[in-house]
């Protein structure tokens, strides 16, 4: 299903500029963790440390991103700069394999393994369909608890297209299914880093399935990119796979509002119940 979007007055931001990163030399960047890029929790948001990642060895190879992961070993709290260093590890006629790590001082934070590169060949018909579900404007806001504080949440706009809002979670066991409008309201170009951040809402996909707030620890992150096109919003279609042992598994289709598959994110999560203080 495709949706016209109402046109998109601002102009839109470049996803490096959003994530306030700077190139310091060669192979070197740096990223300061700002309220905006941030977790509930207070440390950097997995999908931000993700799109560092990518905005740094996107530049640094002069190739696009086709698929990347992070892997994540500690946190960067609020406040703190992170150092990202690129390395360009094999340079092919059509492909760049590389890896950008992202380090505290001597502490590594996370490490970004990527492929870069475009090649000829392309479908002729999608593959994919969007799934039907309302626009926009005709969804619920997906509204974050006070409680959370401040964090890269009170920053994007979010809708329920499918499952349930927070406050419609009562302990009924749903789908697994669930998808979320998303957009950032100064509209961040399309790009692997802006898919990054959106592909990030797979730690969140228990909460419908349990009918439980949860909280997501994300262990990896990955992102393939399908095709990029100007979009003011982005599907979330999050497909969860199987919780067993404390961790999840789950998949997320990224929607352009013309129904375009954007890219497709997955993860494995520390997934927790999640119970609000009583006021």
């Amino acid at each position: 299903m495709k949706f016209s979007s109402q046109p998109v007055v601002s102009p839109p931001v470049n996803a490096k500029d959003f994530l306030d990163i700077e190139k310091v030399d060669d192979g070197h960047w740096r990223l300061r963790v700002v309220e905006r890029l941030i977790t509930p929790g207070q440390f950097l948001f997995g999908g931000c440390g993700l799109a560092a990642g990518l905005v740094a060895l996107e530049e640094d190879s002069g190739r696009p991103t086709i698929w990347a992961t992070a892997h994540y070993l500690s946190y960067a709290p609020t406040h703190s700069t992170v150092d990202v260093y690129t390395d360009l590890a094999v340079v092919g006629g059509t492909v760049t394999q590389a890896r950008a790590t992202a380090k505290i001082g001597e502490t590594e934070i996370l490490t970004v393994n990527a492929a870069l590169g475009r090649g000829s060949l392309s479908a002729p018909t999608p593959w994919q369909q969007m799934p039907d579900v309302p626009p926009p404007n005709d969804c619920p806001p997906r509204i974050i608890p006070r409680e959370l504080g401040e964090s890269i949440f009170a920053h994007i706009d979010t809708r329920v297209a499918l499952g349930r809002t927070y406050d419609q979670l009562d302990g009924t066991p749903g789908s697994p299914h669930s998808a979320l409008w998303a957009r950032i309201p100064s509209h961040l170009d399309p790009s692997a880093a802006t898919l990054a951040i959106f592909g990030d809402y797979v730690s969140g996909g228990a909460a419908n399935p349990l009918g439980r707030r949860t909280m997501g620890r994300s262990l990896d992150n990955t992102i393939r990119i399908a095709s990029l096109e100007r979009t003011e919003w982005v599907l979330c279609d999050i497909q969860m796979h199987a919780l067993a042992g404390g961790f999840s598994q789950g998949v997320a289709f990224l929607w352009s509002d013309n129904g375009t598959l954007l890219g497709v994110a997955s993860q494995s999560i520390a997934t927790k119940i999640w119970d609000p203080p009583q006021p």
